[in-house]
Order: structure tokens, then sequence, then C-alpha cells
């Protein structure tokens, strides 16, 4: 976790790397995994001093309306 987590969020990391070691999940990467989970939710809560940029998939469309080619 980086410097300057919360208690709160602290423990958050530890029960979700543990979840994943138990469930099997994330084989290898449940570290980086919780890690990231617990970044983005304090990114979201604005406890971060980067604001949370990308949180969702990424796609995004320019230009929704349709504009005719004049001939």
């Amino acid at each position: 976790m980086p410097r300057g987590a919360s208690p709160k969020r602290e423990h958050e990391y530890k029960e979700l790397e543990h979840k994943f070691e138990q469930e099997g999940r994330y084989p290898g990467r449940e570290e980086e995994v919780a890690a990231r989970i617990v970044n983005k939710q304090r990114a979201e809560a604005g406890e971060t001093k980067q604001p949370a940029g990308r949180t969702g998939t990424g796609h995004r469309r320019r230009n929704t309306t349709r504009r005719n080619k004049a001939s």
C-alpha cells in the first residue's frame, strides 16, 4: 500500500489479499490486484492527490452526431 493510506484502507487491502489467496484467484498477483482495487477506491473517494481520471471502460466516442459530406 502507498504511504498515506488510512488504517481502514490498509485493513481492506489485507482482507482482499487474504480473500484472493483463499479463493485461489489471481495466482501470484494477489497483492497487485488488491492494491489496484484499494487505490481505485481511494481515488474515487478523493483520498489521493490525483483525481480519479479513467474509471470507466476507456472507450469514448468523440463525435456522436453524424455529419453529411458535401459533394
